[in-house]
């Protein structure tokens, strides 16, 4: 995977670079999204990795999939990745693209298991707690998990915050364990 992300970054920064200059930065990270949902198609994986088919070929399939893309920076950079035989890449490229938007405008993407339903009002109060926390504005996909028993996971880029009723029981039993 280190490979695949050292061969994805030049990709995702020039893309990055190129949406800040055109004030473009939700677009193409839509424009990439929607090109990753095509890359990881079982039936477009089949094609990319055929040696019996030629860059061009693969590209021009690319783009025909992609035909409601507009922009011709974006098709280009499409065409780019093909001739280079990085289209496999673009999932790797997705994922850079989108941590040098975070870090560009200050904002983290969260998720927050919780045991049971939170009211808006705990939801906001985690995010202006964690916001605080990792000064940056945060953005929260909640979901409930019952297997919780009690308690809320907070998970945001590298950081994970366990304070469920299984996880602490979990650290119970290891340490009756040692």
């Amino acid at each position: 995977m280190a490979e695949l992300t050292t061969l994805a970054r030049p990709y995702a920064k020039a893309a990055f670079e190129y949406a800040i200059e055109a004030k473009q930065l939700a677009e193409w990270s839509e424009l990439l999204g929607f090109a990753t949902q095509v890359v990881s198609d079982e039936s477009m994986q089949q094609l990319l990795n055929s040696p019996h088919l030629t860059k061009d070929q693969q590209q021009d399939a690319m783009l025909k999939v992609c035909s409601d893309i507009q922009d011709s920076h974006a098709i280009n950079f499409l065409k780019l990745l093909a001739q280079n035989g990085r289209l496999v890449a673009l999932p790797e490229i997705e994922v850079l693209f989108n941590f040098l938007r975070s870090e560009f405008e200050k904002t983290v993407d969260a998720k927050i298991t919780s045991a049971t339903e939170l009211s808006e009002k705990q939801i906001t109060q985690i995010k202006e707690k964690l916001g605080a926390k990792l000064g940056r504005q945060v953005e929260a996909s909640v979901e409930v998990d019952a297997d919780l028993l009690g308690g809320l996971i907070i998970k945001a880029e590298d950081l994970v915050i366990d304070g469920s009723v299984r996880g602490q029981l979990a650290k119970l039993s290891d340490a009756l364990n040692v």
